[in-house]
């Protein structure tokens, strides 16, 4: 992981050759109007899916120079280091991203109470969605809460 990363430089933009983009060695992850890209976490461990999530380009230049994962929220609008506040800190162990650079793949160690989701769970992928009597229903998997959010938040 690389941890002396200009900060005050952003991005290289995409190129517009698909060749350059899918086969170059240059970072160049393609924002969209918004400004992010798709973040998908994984744990390193056993590669369970923790979570989706999404990078502007300031959280993806302080998660490649700091090690440590950090995101964008769209519901609150600002920068967020994942854990910062439950304990439930994301450290990289690689990052990787997709042939046309627009989505980027965490693969992370969870400290704490290896908990990724806000509700307390381990993942915020807890419920399976089944077709019962012609209607799609949610079934919660056994995946018990690691920590109570109510005394964390």
């Amino acid at each position: 992981m690389t941890r002396d990363l200009d900060l005050s430089n952003s991005f290289e933009a995409a190129p517009q050759d698909h060749v350059a983009l899918e086969e170059s060695s240059v970072l160049t992850p393609r924002f969209d109007a918004n400004g992010l890209v798709t973040a998908v976490v994984t744990d390193a461990g056993d590669g369970t899916l923790l979570m989706v999530a999404h990078m502007n380009s300031e959280a993806l230049a302080l998660t490649l120079s700091t090690g440590i994962a950090h995101y964008y929220s769209r519901s609150r609008a600002t920068l967020w280091k994942k854990g910062e506040t439950s304990g439930n800190v994301q450290t990289v162990h690689e990052l990787r991203t997709d042939c046309d650079q627009d989505a980027i793949w965490l693969k992370v160690h969870v400290a704490g109470h290896d908990a990724t989701c806000h509700t307390g769970r381990r993942s915020c992928f807890y419920r399976r969605i089944e077709l019962q009597n012609g209607k799609a229903r949610l079934v919660t998997d056994a995946d018990a809460p690691r920590f109570d959010p109510g005394t964390v938040y």
